[in-house]
C-alpha cells in the first residue's frame, strides 16, 4: 500500500481534520523522542562494548596468573591442599548481589559483589608448610571472579541494550515510514475533500444567486407590463374606469329599436 491510499479510513469533516493533525504532532514528538533514546542506547552500547574488549583481554592474563599460583600452591603445599582448603571454608568469602541501572528508560541489570572478611578472619589454611602461596592463590582467585562478576554485568547489560535498541528502532521506523505518511496523507485527503465541499457550496450558491436574479426580473417585467396595461386608456384622454363604463352601458340603451 503506498501513495495516497495508504490513508486512514476517516470522515472528512473539520473536527476530524484537527483531531488527525493533533496525532500527527503527537507521532512526530514520539518519534523525536525515540530517536534520541535510540542514540542514547547507543552510545551506552558502545561504551559496553568497549569495556567487554578490554576486559576479557584482562580476564586471559588475570585466569593465566591464579592458574599459575594455584600450581605453586600445590607444589609446595601438597597435592592434598585442596581436600584442607575445602574442609575449613565454612561460607562463602565473596558475595554477589544484582541492581537495576536505569538507562535512557531501559533497565540495566548489574552485578555487584561484597567481600565477607569473616569468612577468612579464622583460616590457618597452609600454616604448617605452603601458607604464602595458598594466600597468594587465594588472591589470584578472588581478582579472577570479581573480573567474572563484572564481565558478567557487561554482557547482560549488553545483550539487554541490544533488545532494547532493536525494539526502538522498530518503533522510529514504523514511526517514520507507516504511521506519520499516513496521518500525512490523511491530512492531505480530508484538506481536499473539504476544498471540494467548499467549492460545490459556492457553486450552489451562485446558482441560487443566478435563481433570484432570474426571478427578480420577471417579476419587475411583469410589474412593467402591468403599468403598461393600466396607462394605455389614460393616453387616449379617458380613464380607466371611464372607457369601462363605455363598454357596459350599450347593452341598457332602450332608443336602439331593432
Amino acid at each position: 500500500m503506498s501513495g495516497q491510499t495508504q490513508r486512514l479510513n476517516v470522515v472528512p469533516t473539520v473536527t476530524m481534520l484537527g483531531v488527525v493533525k493533533a496525532r500527527l504532532v503527537g507521532a512526530t514528538r514520539g518519534h523525536a523522542l525515540l530517536k534520541k533514546k535510540s542514540d542514547a542506547l547507543t552510545v551506552q552500547f558502545r561504551q559496553i562494548l568497549k569495556k567487554i574488549v578490554s576486559t576479557k583481554e584482562s580476564m586471559g592474563d588475570i585466569m593465566k596468573t591464579s592458574s599459575f599460583a594455584l600450581t605453586e600452591a600445590k607444589y609446595v603445599a601438597g597435592d592434598n591442599i585442596k581436600h584442607v582448603v575445602l574442609e575449613n571454608v565454612k561460607e562463602a568469602s565473596l558475595r554477589v548481589r544484582s541492581r537495576q541501572e536505569n538507562v535512557a528508560g531501559v533497565k540495566l541489570p548489574k552485578f555487584d559483589y561484597t567481600a565477607n572478611a569473616d569468612a577468612t578472619k579464622n583460616d590457618l589454611t597452609g600454616l604448617a608448610r605452603g601458607g604464602q602461596q595458598v594466600q597468594q592463590c587465594r588472591a589470584a582467585y578472588i581478582k579472577a571472579i570479581e573480573v567474572l562478576v563484572e564481565l558478567a554485568s557487561l554482557q547482560t547489560s549488553f545483550l539487554t541494550l541490544d533488545e532494547a535498541i532493536k525494539t526502538t528502532n522498530r518503533r522510529v521506523n514504523a514511526l517514520e515510514n507507516v504511521v506519520k505518511p499516513r496521518l500525512e496523507n490523511t491530512i492531505s485527503y480530508i484538506k481536499g475533500e473539504l476544498d471540494e465541499l467548499e467549492r460545490e457550496d459556492f457553486f450552489r450558491l451562485k446558482k441560487i444567486q443566478g435563481y433570484k436574479k432570474r426571478e427578480i426580473e420577471r417579476q419587475m417585467l411583469q410589474q412593467n407590463n402591468s403599468k403598461l396595461d393600466t396607462n394605455l386608456p389614460l393616453r387616449k384622454g379617458l380613464s380607466y374606469n371611464s372607457a369601462h363604463n363605455l363598454l357596459s352601458v350599450g347593452d341598457k340603451d332602450e332608443d336602439i329599436i331593432f
